[in-house]
């Protein structure tokens, strides 16, 4: 079992740049794959970002490929998301995820979930 802590999130204008963190709990945070999601108002949660156990491979929604970076410290129990060139529709609450399975972009595929970020952009 792993317990996910997400922060780094804020008010940003559009086309800047923040870097979020998920701390994970556990010494098992390495053997999970790490997913980044987000959650806009009226809208349903989407896959934004992943990452491989070993932090080797990455996988991006359509929407974020070339401005978001996903990346993980396994020593440092420690996920990031790097987000760049930010725009109005960026702007969303977002959830760090773990999960057993290696590019997983449905989020039935994370059984832990951490409490969620808040991320404003202004135009």
């Amino acid at each position: 079992q792993v317990q996910l802590v997400e922060s780094g999130g804020g008010l940003v204008q559009a086309g800047g740049s923040l870097r979020l963190s998920c701390a994970a709990s556990g010494r098992t945070f390495s053997t999970y794959a790490l997913g980044w999601f987000r959650q806009a108002p009226g809208k349903e949660r989407e896959f934004v970002a992943a990452n491989s156990r070993r932090g080797g491979n990455t996988y991006y929604a359509d929407s974020v490929k070339g401005r978001f970076t996903v990346s993980r410290d396994n020593p440092k129990n420690t996920g990031y998301l790097q987000m760049n060139s930010l725009k109005a529709e960026d702007m969303a609450v977002y959830y760090c995820a773990a999960g057993a399975y290696d590019g997983g972009r449905d989020a039935k595929y994370y059984a832990y979930w951490g409490q969620g970020t808040q991320v404003t952009v202004s135009s």
